[in-house]
């Protein structure tokens, strides 16, 4: 059997979301392994030191306007002379209590984090239906169990999942294969940034609610899916345990986060918080 690192090699990526955190370092670990990549994202000046440490290519794209997404798809696609993968990695969040939340935090997080998968695999989808291409949605674990104040990051990452399971049955006739991804809270800035608020204290989640994982292994599991066209890819490990139980791990997560939600859901209902990544329009 081949190594997984070789099956990577020649092969042209396209990452969203690769300005920072899970996709400047796929980029680079893809990069490594022999993988032309192209990058989307909306951050220029990241996206070019990304480039120049992979030797891919960018473009600048907001993934929530569908214009964009297809210009930016068809200029990499271009530019690396085909495509054999895709990963719809871009997304965003921020706290949102349902009952008096901000509702421009639902919208924009849809945008994002749905559409703009909805639109990646749209435009990327055609150049990857080919005997060996790969699509590559991420979801989370929160599309798996819910928590209190991550309706808008739970419903549309839910949406992500339905997504992917969708595609790949769609994409099965041309021989291309597709995955879904579940990430539990992994040491990214986009960790860091979601959870360091005053509500999330109340409720004990600094950093996170189940715990901050490395990132680095994250990214060896994330390029042995991509190099085996997986159906499922997990991070950390423990998330592939939870998938199969979901329904009996629902009533467990609501009762251990009732300790202190009311004081938690107060706070957020006045506490101003940005977006983990500045949105178009919306200021930092």
């Amino acid at each position: 059997m081949r190594d997984h690192r070789e099956l990577l090699r020649g092969r042209r990526v396209l990452i969203t979301g690769a300005a920072r955190g899970i996709g400047a370092a796929l980029a680079e670990r893809l990069a490594e392994r022999g993988a032309r990549v192209g990058l989307i994202g909306l951050e220029p000046e990241l996206l070019a030191g990304v480039a120049e440490a992979t030797g891919g290519v960018w473009r600048e794209c907001d993934v929530a306007q569908r214009e964009q997404v297809d210009r930016a798809v068809s200029e990499v696609v271009e530019e690396l002379g085909g495509l054999d993968i895709v990963v719809a990695n871009a997304g965003i969040a921020g706290q949102l209590p349902i009952l008096g939340g901000d509702p421009r935090v639902m919208e924009q997080t849809v945008a994002v984090n749905l559409l703009g998968s909805y639109y990646t695999m749209r435009a990327a989808g055609p150049h990857i239906a080919h005997p060996g291409g790969y699509a590559l949605v991420v979801s989370s674990a929160a599309a798996v169990v819910q928590l209190p104040l991550l309706a808008a990051y739970s419903a549309s990452k839910s949406g992500v999942e339905a997504l992917g399971n969708t595609l790949r049955s769609e994409l099965r006739p041309s021989g291309a294969k597709a995955g879904v991804a579940y990430f539990a809270e992994l040491a990214t800035d986009m960790t860091e940034r979601g959870f360091s608020t005053e509500a999330a204290a109340v409720l004990g989640a600094e950093g996170s609610f189940s715990g901050v994982s490395p990132l680095a292994p994250a990214i060896d599991r994330i390029e042995r899916g991509i190099a085996r066209r997986s159906r499922v890819i997990v991070a950390p490990w423990w998330v592939g345990g939870i998938l199969p139980i979901r329904m009996l791990a629902q009533p467990v997560v609501d009762r251990f986060a009732q300790r202190g939600l009311d004081e938690a859901l107060r706070i957020a209902r006045d506490e101003r918080v940005d977006l983990t990544t500045p949105q178009p329009g919306q200021g930092s």
